[in-house]
């Protein structure tokens, strides 16, 4: 008989204990991060689809493109004096080895007006901004100095120089390139290079009057080409100046060099920027002897960002689900324990499945509305959700109203924290305090005794 009391009293421990509740509670909690883990990778996995979709269209319309260019390209002899014995006449002999190398030449001034006609191109429910560049390139080479490596002026091969444009994206290129130095116009072809970023556009060899032996040779070129996301420039030029107007209203600046903040100029209509590039401002000379370097560290530009990444905006959301869920359990737990409603560990799991089924609804519906459009949807059925089935298990509208309103502010705070960058944190912070507080005063009225 005093068994039986004791198993009847250890069972009614087992049901009435907060602690157990609690250690329920906790291990539930825990259980619920699997569901919640898979929900990160399905938003992964869609981000990582769009970024392949996004990637195949670029490649089909135009990749980044990043100009290098116009450069000088002059051939020279040097010589090597080799002395053999010639055994006939008891002597030496000299024999003049001469090999050809190459000297490159940058521009003496460089100045580059761009206008960028950009639109969006979709697949399916995904989208990725491409643009139409129209460029016009001006500019001036001033006299080679070969004094540097003691180069004879018999040895410069003037009748086999050629001018040399570089790029990335060849298969965006719309126009027929026609180079116009001096006085005569020069088609630039493409030319095989291998194991290289860009692609290099080789002109034929140029005349004389298109040689800046003497003189400043001034130089032109137009081109129009077709991008997606990135438009960069390599300041070659001794001093470059680019101008640079676009429709669209989200960009990014870019690389070693940031336009002039006085004539910059973005709004909802597209953007406005200007750099000017010194040679002082650069890690690379004038001229080089050999070959070219890799210089394209150096490069500026643009970057054109579709102004919402709903993905990222899901994920950040997905990161607080386990602070979701757990003030979600502690809203339940402190009305069962001051209220002594029994909550069984089923309905406690079935609330935690309804606050993880917010990431699904949010990552499938954002793929076609606005974030704020998903969010709110998703929220509404989720606190709609769980309200009512709080209703049911709680046999009480004044608790209802009370998950409701706590379910409610939850998730506006967090949608908060995430439209904000500099402040996400002492905002977070701040709310997290204020959020412990309340608990505090309100676990004030329950009984620890019955532990």
């Amino acid at each position: 008989m005093e068994t039986q009391k004791q198993k009847k009293s250890f069972g009614q421990w087992l049901k009435t204990s907060i602690t157990v509740r609690m250690l329920m509670v906790g291990v539930l909690i825990l259980f619920l991060l699997i569901p919640l883990s898979y929900v990160k990778n399905l938003i992964r996995e869609r981000a990582n689809r769009q970024e392949e979709v996004v990637n195949e269209i670029n490649q089909k319309w135009g990749n980044e493109v990043l100009l290098y260019g116009p450069v000088l390209k002059i051939p020279y002899q040097t010589h090597n004096i080799h002395k053999r014995w010639d055994e006939k006449t008891k002597s030496y002999h000299e024999d003049d080895i001469i090999t050809v190398n190459y000297a490159f030449f940058f521009p003496n001034t460089l100045d580059i007006i761009t206008d960028i006609e950009s639109e969006t191109l979709g697949r399916s429910i995904y989208e990725s901004v491409v643009y139409t560049a129209d460029i016009k390139i001006k500019g001036s080479f001033t006299t080679p100095n070969f004094e540097t490596q003691d180069v004879a002026e018999k040895d410069i091969l003037w009748n086999k120089a050629t001018i040399l444009v570089n790029s990335t994206n060849l298969k965006g290129i719309r126009s027929n390139l026609e180079l116009e130095i001096g006085e005569e116009n020069y088609p630039l072809r493409s030319k095989y290079t291998q194991n290289s970023y860009t692609n290099t556009m080789e002109t034929k060899f140029l005349k004389e009057t298109a040689l800046p032996k003497e003189n400043t040779i001034d130089f032109s070129l137009d081109l129009i080409i077709n991008g997606s996301e990135q438009l960069r420039f390599i300041p070659v030029g001794r001093e470059t100046n680019v101008s640079m107007t676009s429709n669209w209203a989200s960009p990014s600046f870019n690389g070693n060099y940031l336009p002039d903040t006085k004539t910059k100029e973005i709004t909802e209509n597209g953007f406005k920027a200007n750099w000017k590039v010194l040679q002082i401002n650069r890690e690379f000379e004038q001229e080089f002897f050999g070959e070219l370097p890799e210089i394209n560290s150096s490069a500026f530009g643009v970057k054109l960002l579709i102004p919402v990444d709903e993905y990222q905006k899901s994920e950040r959301a997905a990161k607080y689900g386990y602070l979701v869920i757990a003030l979600t359990f502690l809203v339940f737990f402190l009305i069962q324990a001051i209220s002594k409603i029994h909550i069984h560990p089923f309905q406690y799991l079935m609330i935690g499945l309804a606050l993880t089924m917010f990431y699904t609804l949010l990552i499938s519906i954002s793929e076609h509305a606005s974030f704020l459009q998903a969010y709110s949807i998703a929220g509404t059925a989720v606190v709609a959700l769980i309200s009512i089935y709080s209703k049911a298990i709680l046999k009480s509208f004044k608790f209802m109203i009370f998950v409701a309103t706590s379910l409610a502010a939850l998730y506006l705070f967090i949608f908060v924290i995430i439209q904000l960058e500099n402040y996400a944190l002492l905002v977070g912070s701040i709310g997290l305090f204020l959020i412990l507080g309340t608990i505090m005063m309100i676990s004030r009225k329950i009984d620890w005794k019955n532990e």
